[in-house]
């Protein structure tokens, strides 16, 4: 692999007698990694269902290596969201952060989603998540793994910093700050990161990262807990950032991150004053684990913030509206969705609980796309169908894994021939959904989204 010469002499520089090591692994394969889904599986499902050669990631309970010759992504399962494909040492980051079921989280720079994702089923699909992210080509990808992981409490928003933080001033439990970085830690798994790299690089990202900072320190809570982490190397853009962070905001203390197997302390010596504490954050080496470069540091802010005085969302349903929705449910689920319905013109959301108002936000996903309305009736949305689970369904066609071909005539999108005439049919694999069919006069029409057709 050609690194950039620069790179090479700092991290000589910074590594002294360990480069050697570190060079060495830009020899070897990059570690592939996926964390199963505790919202739609668990562990002990999860192992005897899977068909891969699967071993632990010891720093995430959740999360587990795979071989290189396995294509997980192309299995049925993933599109059913049973797990995330997900760089193994990214795991850790939402380790160290650990929401907890109701409380009020922000994932501030959230594409493509495997954090968000990791957060979202901590908090159990419960509370408030808010995941934003400022690129509109990014945040489709967001929104779409979190549709497919079965996320019910997640706003998915568009914005920059600067308009989120005017809103949600000291809202938030907890905010992850996973910043955009000159990517050193990926070198192994995109070139695209080398070709891209330059001192200059470093020190925009470095100071983007610190604007970014401090619009999250505006949105926390007192007592609230902050994490930021990168996937680079560069001290100027991790403990240097974070020297600098807490020399603007002096309610800010930094709190030790508890580290296991082969995560390393981050480096006093890297900070412009040596600063003792940073030794309490986090770097992640491909020389001392199986994974790529990242570094965590974890704070709390324990001053006063301004209280948070915004409006939560109602209901904005006609009754016609909500007359053909629960015509709908009453036919075809066995549970009522309780959460507050919002329509944004003929599509209906389930909004997560206590939503604020999102009033002049630019909202990609708001909750649970349960649907839309069409004359004097109602259609699901996929979303629903990945959020539901087996036995709240009416109708449902079960197919099984060692049948390949039923499997992938409905992910082709393609009709198929049951011989029933149920209506709206939950289609499944081995007990998961996969979407919806429409099943008349002996045919189940396909309602797999035609953008994920195979």
């Amino acid at each position: 692999m050609k690194l950039p010469e620069p790179f090479r002499e700092k991290m000589n520089r910074l590594l002294q007698e360990e480069a050697l090591p570190f060079f060495h692994t830009y020899e070897e394969n990059k570690t592939n990694g996926l964390r199963l889904n505790p919202l739609k599986i668990e562990r002990s499902t999860f192992l005897e269902l899977m068909p891969f050669s699967l071993s632990p990631v010891p720093f995430c309970s959740t999360g587990f290596y795979y071989d290189a010759a396995e294509q997980p992504g192309k299995h049925p399962y993933h599109a059913a969201g049973l797990y995330y494909i997900q760089e193994p040492s990214a795991m850790f980051v939402a380790e160290a952060l650990r929401p907890e079921p109701g409380e009020r989280v922000l994932d501030l720079c959230a594409a493509p989603g495997g954090k968000t994702t990791q957060l979202a089923a901590m908090m159990n699909n419960t509370g408030f998540l808010l995941a934003n992210e400022i690129h509109p080509k990014r945040v489709k990808a967001l929104s779409e793994n979190i549709e497919r992981l079965g996320i019910t409490n997640a706003l998915v928003t568009n914005e920059t910093p600067e308009k989120l933080a005017e809103r949600f001033t000291g809202y938030f439990d907890k905010i992850l700050v996973d910043a955009p970085c000159s990517g050193e830690g990926m070198f192994r798994k995109d070139e695209e990161a080398i070709r891209y790299w330059s001192e200059a690089h470093v020190a925009q990202c470095a100071s983007k990262q610190r604007h970014i900072l401090s619009c999250a320190y505006r949105m926390l809570k007192e007592g609230g807990i902050l994490v930021y982490s990168t996937c680079t190397f560069s001290p100027e853009e991790n403990e240097q950032t974070i020297e600098a962070l807490l020399a603007e905001y002096e309610d800010l203390i930094l709190l030790p991150i508890d580290k296991t197997v082969g995560i390393q302390p981050g480096r006093p010596e890297w900070t412009n004053t040596h600063m003792k504490e940073m030794a309490k954050t986090a770097r992640l080496w491909p020389h001392y684990l199986k994974g790529e470069g990242h570094f965590v540091a974890k704070l709390q802010k324990t001053g006063r913030s301004n209280q948070w005085n915004g409006k939560t969302v109602a209901s904005n349903l006609s009754k016609s509206a909500q007359r053909d929705y629960q015509a709908f449910t009453k036919e075809v689920l066995k549970t009522e969705i309780t959460h507050t319905i919002y329509a944004f013109q003929q599509q209906l959301f389930a909004l997560p609980k206590d939503c604020p108002n999102f009033e002049g936000l630019k909202v990609v996903r708001a909750g649970l796309h349960l649907g839309e309305l069409k004359k004097h009736r109602f259609e699901p949305n996929h979303a629903l169908a990945l959020a539901l689970k087996k036995e709240v369904v009416a109708h449902s066609l079960d197919l099984n894994s060692s049948d390949q071909e039923p499997i992938m005539k409905y992910l082709r999108g393609e009709t198929l021939e049951t011989g029933g005439d149920r209506g709206w049919t939950m289609v499944m694999i081995d007990g998961y959904p996969l979407g919806w069919g429409k099943e008349v006069k002996g045919t189940l029409k396909n309602f797999y989204p035609k953008g994920l057709r195979i």
